[in-house]
């Protein structure tokens, strides 16, 4: 019996002992479980601010590089930001003297600005060697042409870059004019480009009178041809001499009569007949030409509308010719020229005061308001993305803008203000140049040498001093024609 008792006890005691130790070894694995699931959401909280943040800096990163466009192209959007610092982007041209200083002085800012470096190598040779260098592989990033006929040469040879494909063509259509858009058309080997970019301008379809005579005696500027005409036979009524007219010029005596030439044959032909003349391909005994001398001739030669008489224009310099319409009282009024001309006028005249122009008016409605001129326009020769900037700033009229207010230039731009230009008559010339429906250049300046700086000036002379009947002049120019 005690022996049963006693067993019992052991057991009873055991099994309090078991039930006492079953929980010592479950407890380290809830704590052990309960702690490792504390450290995986550590872990995973950890993990989610390195992932957020990582995931911020990326995009933050990402939303700095993307830079707004400008209407002129990415490029020179990146440009402003800096993107381009310590590039350098070459030109050509031939601007030498103080106009390559003026040019260096406009740029400035936009180098400052961007960094990029813009090397301008002036040449008084540059006519004569820039197509030597671009056969020869030497071709500068860009390069600034005085007239379009030596860049057509670059573009039909296939060296010249579309600028339709370096410039928003939006911004060419809007920033110029329909006229200037289709100068820069050129013929290329696969079809025709946007050669250039138009910088300045000049122009020569400017009639020069004594403002403030002229308002005194009761004048009213004339706006067409016929107008015009009818003012020049009042004015010879009255017992004046309408027109200041001369040719002299040295060894250039005559391109003031083929200028005139040239600007009335736009009024009275098609553009693409007076691109045909240049060529060669539409003679100087056409009737498109003896049509414009028909008009010239009945200014010219009639002694009682020209200061001194028609034998005195081939002696009377173009420089001087002026001169006279500002005498008191005026011995002629009128003076065809291009807007360079008021630098001969005398230096104590104002502007918009004393003087002042009309436009030379227009003959036939059909050929619009063309104006006669010349100008600087930009071939691109390189495409990288800092040529690129550069030449999308140079669309802009802000690129000239020093230029402009120092003086000499007049801007091709149409978001150029012509509130920067100094006086009224400079920024009335700007202002016909931006609204000419055509525009061309002077035609003997794009002729062969011999022909438009030599037999054209001759015979022209000739004629005009009656020495040669105009018939006799136009066949002699068209026999001098290079083969």
């Amino acid at each position: 019996m005690k022996k049963k008792l006693l067993l019992l006890s052991v057991l009873v005691i055991f099994s309090l002992v078991l039930g006492a130790c079953a929980p010592k070894e479950t407890e380290p694995v809830v704590e052990e479980t309960e702690e490792m699931v504390e450290e995986t959401e550590e872990m995973v909280e950890e993990t989610e601010e390195v992932v957020v943040e990582e995931t911020e800096e990326v995009v933050v990163e990402e939303t700095e590089e993307v830079i707004e466009a400008l209407p002129q192209g990415q490029e020179l959007a990146n440009a402003y930001a800096g993107m381009y610092d310590g590039t350098v982007v070459t030109m050509a041209g031939p601007f030498t003297d103080q106009d390559e200083v003026i040019f260096n002085d406009s740029i400035a800012p936009f180098e400052e600005a961007t960094g990029i470096d813009i090397q301008y190598e002036g040449s008084k040779e540059f006519e004569a060697n820039i197509n030597i260098r671009l056969d020869g592989g030497d071709r500068p990033d860009i390069v600034d042409y005085p007239q379009p006929g030596l860049l057509l040469y670059a573009v039909e040879k296939g060296y010249a870059i579309d600028m339709n494909t370096l410039i928003n063509p939006d911004w060419i259509k809007e920033n110029y004019s329909e006229g200037l858009q289709k100068l820069a058309t050129m013929e290329g080997p696969d079809g025709p480009i946007a050669a250039g970019i138009w910088a300045r301008a000049n122009g020569k379809s400017f009639v020069f009178y004594p403002k403030a005579k002229f308002e005194e005696y009761g004048y009213v500027v004339p706006t067409t041809w016929e107008e015009m005409m009818d003012l020049t036979a009042e004015i010879a009524a009255d017992g004046d001499t309408p027109w200041c007219i001369g040719i002299e010029s040295g060894a250039a005596t005559g391109w003031t009569m083929t200028d005139w030439i040239e600007d009335v044959l736009l009024r009275v032909a098609p553009p693409e007949d007076y691109d045909a003349w240049i060529t060669g391909d539409l003679p100087f005994d056409s009737p498109q030409v003896n049509l414009a001398l028909d008009y010239i001739e009945e200014i010219w030669f009639n002694d009682d509308y020209v200061y001194g008489g028609r034998g005195a224009i081939p002696t009377i310099s173009f420089g001087d010719a002026p001169l006279p319409m500002f005498e008191d009282p005026p011995q002629c009024w009128f003076n065809r020229q291009g807007n360079f001309v008021t630098s001969f006028f005398p230096e104590e005249l104002v502007a918009g005061v004393d003087y002042d122009f009309f436009y030379f008016p227009p003959i036939d409605e059909e050929y619009g308001k063309p104006v006669l001129g010349a100008g600087d326009i930009y071939g691109v020769f390189a495409d990288r993305p800092e040529v690129r900037a550069v030449i999308q700033y140079f669309s802009t009229g802000e690129s000239l803008k020093l230029w402009v207010e120092q003086g000499g230039a007049i801007l091709t731009h149409n978001d150029a203000s012509l509130d920067w230009y100094s006086d009224p008559v400079t920024r009335g010339v700007a202002e016909t140049l931006r609204n000419a429906t055509t525009f061309r250049f002077d035609a003997s300046d794009l002729m062969p040498g011999s022909v438009g700086a030599g037999t054209f000036w001759k015979y022209m002379t000739d004629y005009v001093s009656g020495t040669i009947t105009r018939e006799e002049a136009l066949q002699q120019i068209d026999a001098s024609w290079p083969e």
